[in-house]
């Protein structure tokens, strides 16, 4: 019920019949289609991470791409290209908030070292669950496990070698402990476009990512808020690749790969050539999420259509599920077995029939 009640909610804050629904959260967006007022359903199942879930659902695809997402940098690239996601960390900003001076006094430790460092900005704390659920853990991750507590740890003073690093990502893959760095949201406090949390803590992670070098050593950022700027840019992008992706899907397209390509790429960047591309979604997208006027904002231009935010679009869901309506859909088969004899076949009901007309 979760997706499909936003999409009623969608359609009900909005009053359209066709469109295309992006829902953005924490650490997923959702992105289905309305059609003709309801929403299209896959008799595949919904597509999580790639997989088929083969239980018939709403037509719905699931992208790691959240105001919570991490946000990286290329590897080995001349002019590196900002990452986000698929995994979620604890943005900086928020366990600055919960966490003050334990979080703000090593991001300034880091900021005050000449170099850069890989681990700069990054934390370990535990998610809280209780100590059976740790049962199990092999001697070096039960050690780490040990050395992380409550309160979040630097990991350039937690991790001594590289298969450390290993190490972690089992224990925040098995659910134990949370990493905490620099997000989308982190960003968006930066600019001061997000004020729930503390901004002072996202301004050092921000000031920690832009000093990383590029491949020709040189910084990526002039300025924190360049580096802000630039990671929403990057979000908004890839949330417009990630609807444009399910527009192909559904019609019949490999998503992925029609978005990937070169033609696809220099329609939504407006290159200009020679030869001029456009990509335009034939419907409006409604935009759901406490974060979609702030990440949806920069959408019409690449997706060529409009972008809705309605104005309670944090509470779609809770609205979908109010006024959404019940349908019961039933299905009755006309088979033909052999010459002159019509089977009716319904749910635990079959009869047979001489007569075509009196069977349907």
């Amino acid at each position: 019920p979760g997706p499909a009640a936003s999409l009623g909610g969608a359609r009900h804050m909005t009053g359209l019949d066709d469109a295309m629904v992006s829902d953005i959260g924490g650490t997923t967006t959702d992105v289905a289609v309305l059609d003709g007022g309801r929403p299209r359903l896959d008799p595949e199942g919904a597509t999580v991470g790639g997989f088929r879930t083969m239980v018939e659902a709403v037509a719905m695809r699931t992208f790691g791409l959240g105001g919570d997402s991490e946000v990286a940098l290329e590897d080995g690239a001349l002019t590196p290209k900002i990452l986000l996601g698929p995994r979620r960390l604890v943005p900086l900003a928020l366990a600055g908030m919960v966490h003050g001076e334990a979080v703000t006094a090593e991001l300034e430790r880091q900021l005050r070292a000449p170099n850069p460092g890989r681990m700069d900005g990054r934390f370990a704390v535990r998610t809280g669950v209780p100590d059976r659920l740790s049962a199990g853990l092999t001697a070096p991750e039960a050690k780490l496990y040990e050395a992380i507590g409550a309160t979040p740890l630097a990991l350039d003073r937690l991790l001594t070698s590289n298969a450390q690093n290993a190490t972690l990502n089992r224990l925040v893959a098995r659910g134990l402990v949370h990493i905490c760095g620099f997000t989308p949201s982190d960003a968006a406090h930066v600019l001061g476009r997000q004020a729930n949390w503390d901004p002072a803590a996202a301004r050092l992670g921000a000031e920690l990512f832009a000093r990383r070098r590029d491949g020709r050593g040189q910084a990526i950022a002039a300025t924190p808020e360049a580096l802000a700027e630039r990671v929403l840019t990057t979000l908004t992008r890839w949330s417009a690749e990630y609807i444009l992706e399910t527009a192909f899907a559904e019609d019949g397209l490999d998503g992925a790969a029609t978005v990937a390509h070169a033609l696809v790429q220099r329609a939504v960047d407006a290159h200009p050539g020679i030869a001029r591309f456009t990509v335009a979604l034939d419907r409006p997208v409604i935009g759901l999420g406490a974060s979609a006027p702030l990440h949806y904002a920069g959408l019409p231009p690449l997706i060529g259509n409009g972008c809705i935010v309605p104005e309670d679009t944090d509470v779609a869901n809770a609205l979908g599920a109010v006024v959404g309506q019940v349908r019961v859909l039933a299905e009755a088969r006309v088979s033909q077995p052999r010459e002159g004899l019509f089977r009716l076949a319904s749910g635990q009901t079959v009869r047979d029939f001489t007569d075509e007309a009196k069977a349907i």
